[in-house]
């Protein structure tokens, strides 16, 4: 199968780890993936604030960088519901790939400490990922996996959300980490690094608090550190 990783620009400018993480899981498990160097911005940002020309654009470049590839993976579920809703690409999120096509749960990982899982909305409510990610979590070595309180409530990101309504966003983001905290675990991991920035800033104010991270780097990691 030819596997290409599409990282996405968040991801390639400010999460590279999550990018290295989903690599590294993917060739312990044996495979080669390809990294096109064409790739840019799936649109995403451009046909959330209305230029849906631009978007458009870009979703043709994406589909040209990713010709004739069997599958598409990426650590991001909002460019995943992106690309999944205005192009042909057989673009999977991790979990999906690893649960639905490889038919794997257990990918080797060790992580001896306590995590929490935020689903965030486009996992939940776009790609409804259900509970493939905690399956995988479920599955990694010394990890002991905490229900996270009110885990369908939005964080308060939503992109421009954020900066336009940052009063409700503010207030979201307050309860989130309010429940985050009330687990008592030590890290807090989600499929969008986007929502784990907002969240980590908001944690980042609470001493003791859970740390952020992308699940790929808990699935990546062998030791209890992020390979």
């Amino acid at each position: 199968m030819r596997i290409a990783l599409f990282v996405t620009c968040l991801n390639d400018a400010l999460f590279p780890q999550a990018g290295i993480a989903t690599v590294t899981v993917l060739e312990r498990l044996g495979h080669t993936v390809a990294f096109p160097a064409a790739q840019s911005c799936c649109g995403q940002m451009h046909a959330n604030t209305g230029y849906a020309a631009p978007a458009r654009q870009l979703e043709r470049l994406t589909e040209d960088a990713f010709a004739g590839q069997d599958a598409i993976v990426s650590p991001s579920g909002s460019c995943v519901a992106h690309l999944r809703a205005h192009t042909a690409l057989p673009v999977y999120e991790l979990s999906e790939l690893l649960v639905d096509v490889l038919g794997v749960t257990d990918v080797g990982a060790t992580f001896p400490h306590r995590v929490t899982y935020h689903p965030t909305c486009h996992g939940l409510r776009m790609l409804r990922l259900g509970d493939r990610p905690t399956a995988l979590l479920r599955a990694v070595r010394g990890l002991d996996l905490v229900d996270l309180p009110e885990p369908e409530q939005c964080c308060g990101f939503g992109g421009t959300f954020a900066l336009k309504n940052a009063a409700v966003s503010g207030a979201m983001l307050a309860d989130k980490c309010a429940s985050a905290a009330s687990t008592g675990a030590e890290y807090l991991a989600a499929a969008d690094n986007s929502c784990l920035a907002h969240i980590g800033g908001g944690l980042a104010r609470h001493p003791g608090a859970p740390k952020p991270i992308h699940y790929a780097e808990i699935l990546a990691a062998t030791g209890g550190i992020r390979e």
